[in-house]
């Protein structure tokens, strides 16, 4: 098979995987099997937006995870039929439903169910312009969400007043209105006197909850949007949402700008102790990150900010605290105690925003100091609660998170996993940017037994989290690495890899696995490479988080094999490998294709409170339903973090 090809089909594992018990059969005719490994690009028409996924993500969720409106009311199980687009570069197998929706030529013509559809290879695709507005969204994991805003509008064209109807204006507008039981903001207030009069009586009134915020001349129950936003300790995302349609308007993302006061929340937490300033600036910091991000997505959708009613917020308590300008000292230090979990009803200037007045912030609670908001956005945007499935839910990050189900019960906790997944102290580790090795695969078929996938498709110039775990799990496929994580001697690399075994050598007195050589005779210590001590900076990681989920396992009396599904979710939990993942033990070892990329949930789940009153009471409910479960508590930790550090035999 030609490198190029090679590279873009990342299938080319799959017997190998199947005889090892990762693979199950696909789950019915149609459906491509894959190796959950390597990235695959999609490019949507019109907008233009190309994404880059892992393989056996479904279109309908590559799209909506990257702000791309496809209809759907059925939750992903290609019901209603509403999720069709046309795939016009590349190929994907007709699901036995794609086949009731369309006709032989249609299907002919590249017609299929995004929601069925799943992405093995590279596709381009054809999304049709919303004819409808629907009154259901599906967002999340393959969730419905029936749209219930707390964001209406309501037009009405009012009698004027005269000597024999001499009514205020506010009780000529209740009158108007009599479904709902208004109180008026005093906002609304203000401006109605001039508004009715202007507008010729004829006006819309915009009611958030049943408070009545604003009226605005003429018609424009069209116009009502807010945004979500997932704040993350290194990257924050803002989806623009227009709420009477469930669709994303605009989707933007930019670092942290509170970069400068470290790259995970102790450094930050102890700058607040060590500089009473600190907190104020990091507030500020954090402000300007969400302003800016506002800003870029009304300007791309053409919103007015006083267009925006609404904003919702998911992250963790921390990052919460931070952007509140609440002390995060006690989160910090045992016992890690929050302020609170919950928060009263806020304004968006609260977040620093300039949008309408009285647009109001919705902030997600928090189950405790390492299972903030974010986690709970997620829980609530996976279904966590709904679903009768053994499922296991894991946010990989520098602290990772861990939910588990067993359809009755669940329980969460949290796992210091260090900064190897963001590329933090790692030799030739760096951010998921243009120039970082996402993919490595060693394949003795190839020229120089090593094929990359490097973001930007540039030369490589480090190697990010979901490159160091692919990196590792080859070494251990291939025998380099020994199950306790050491490189074998070079005898037995010649041995048994004769292929890459020169690329086995050293930096200084550490041993180290060269990637990529810039040219032929660089030396190492000028080359991208993995280093030994990388590889116990990834094993500290796994043990950690593999101790979380085994404890949580041993708590509600299951064994590995109970798992039906594993959700891996956030920014890096979303683009791993799950075969690597399985390979190492980062996961349960069970087939790959019960191990599904989740996406950006906790976005997910801002969203879905924005349009649906309802999701908003059950992100509130999750918190009496879910017991938190504390790792340093538990004196068979340090036993078990030990014995889970090897790689699985």
């Amino acid at each position: 098979m030609p490198e190029e090809e090679r590279r873009r089909n990342p299938d080319f594992h799959v017997e190998a995987l199947r005889r090892e018990g990762l693979i199950d059969p696909p789950d019915g005719p149609g459906l491509a099997p894959h190796d959950g490994a390597g990235r695959v690009n999609l490019s949507f028409a019109p907008s233009g937006r190309e994404v880059r996924v892992p393989p056996g993500v479904s279109v309908f969720d590559a799209a909506s995870w990257n702000g791309i409106a496809i209809d759907s009311t059925c939750g992903g199980h290609g019901t209603c039929k509403k999720c069709k687009v046309r795939i016009h570069d590349g190929s994907v197998p007709v699901h036995r439903l794609d086949q009731r929706s369309f006709t032989p030529g249609e299907l002919a013509a590249g017609w299929r169910l995004a929601c069925l559809a799943q992405a093995t290879t590279d596709l381009g695709v054809d999304v049709p312009p919303l004819t409808t507005r629907p009154k259901a969204a599906t967002l999340g994991v393959g969730r419905q969400v029936i749209l219930r805003p707390a964001v209406q509008k309501r037009y009405v064209e009012l009698d004027e007043p005269t000597l024999a109807d001499q009514r205020t204006d506010l009780q000529r507008l209740y009158d108007a209105i009599d479904d709902l039981e208004l109180t008026a903001d005093l906002h609304a207030l203000r401006r109605l006197p001039s508004v009715l009069r202007k507008a010729d009586y004829k006006i819309t009134a915009v009611v958030v909850d049943e408070a009545l915020v604003d009226v605005e001349p003429g018609d424009t129950t069209g116009r009502r949007f807010a945004v979500a936003f997932d704040l993350g300790t290194t990257t924050v995302v803002a989806t623009l949402i227009d709420v009477g349609t469930g669709t994303p308007a605009a989707v933007a993302s930019m670092l942290n700008q509170q970069q400068p006061f470290g790259g995970d929340v102790i450094t930050r937490i102890s700058a607040t102790m060590m500089d009473p300033e600190a907190l104020g600036r990091l507030r500020d910091l954090a402000h300007k990150t969400l302003a800016e991000l506002t800003a870029e997505v009304l300007e791309e959708a053409g919103v007015e900010p006083t267009e925006v009613y609404e904003v919702a917020l998911a992250g963790n308590a921390t990052m919460t605290a931070l952007v509140l300008g609440i002390d995060p000292e006690p989160l910090g230090v045992a016992p890690f105690v929050m302020s609170t979990g919950t928060l009263p009803t806020l304004l968006a200037t609260d977040l620093g925003l300039d949008l309408h007045p009285r647009a109001r912030a919705v902030v997600f609670p928090a189950l405790g100091a390492y299972v903030g908001g974010d986690i709970v956005s997620g829980m609530l945007a996976s279904g966590m609660d709904r679903d009768k499935r053994t499922r296991l839910f894991i946010d990989v990050g520098t602290n990772c998170e861990i939910v588990l189900s067993d359809g009755d019960t669940i329980v969460s906790t949290a796992a210091p996993a260090g900064p190897a997944f963001e590329g933090g102290a790692i030799r030739c580790g760096m951010r998921a940017a243009d120039g970082a090795v996402e993919v490595v695969r060693i394949d003795p078929a190839t020229d120089d037994g090593v094929v990359l996938q490097v973001i930007g498709d540039v030369e490589p110039r480090g190697l990010c989290g979901s490159g160091l775990v692919d990196a590792v799990s080859e070494l251990v496929r291939v025998g380099l690495l020994d199950g306790t994580g050491r490189f074998v001697p070079d005898e037995k690399a010649t041995e048994i890899a004769p292929y890459v075994a020169d690329r086995l050598t050293s930096v200084g007195a550490e041993r180290v696995f060269v990637l990529h050589r810039p040219t032929p005779g660089a030396a190492a210590e000028d080359c991208v490479y993995l280093s030994q001590r990388d590889v116990r900076e990834l094993q500290f990681a796994k043990g950690a988080i593999a101790t979380g989920w085994t404890l949580l396992l041993e708590e509600l009396g299951l064994e590995q094999g109970d798992v039906q599904q594993v959700l891996l979710a956030g920014s890096f939990g979303s683009y791993l490998s799950p075969a690597a993942a399985v390979r190492i033990g980062l996961v349960p070892k069970i087939p790959v294709m019960r191990i599904v990329s989740a996406g950006n949930v906790a976005g997910e789940g801002a969203k879905m409170s924005l349009l649906s009153v309802r999701e908003r009471a059950g992100a509130l409910a999750l918190l009496e339903e879910v017991a938190y479960v504390e790792l340093s508590d538990r004196a068979d930790f340090n036993d078990r973090f030990v014995d889970l550090l090897a790689f699985p035999g």
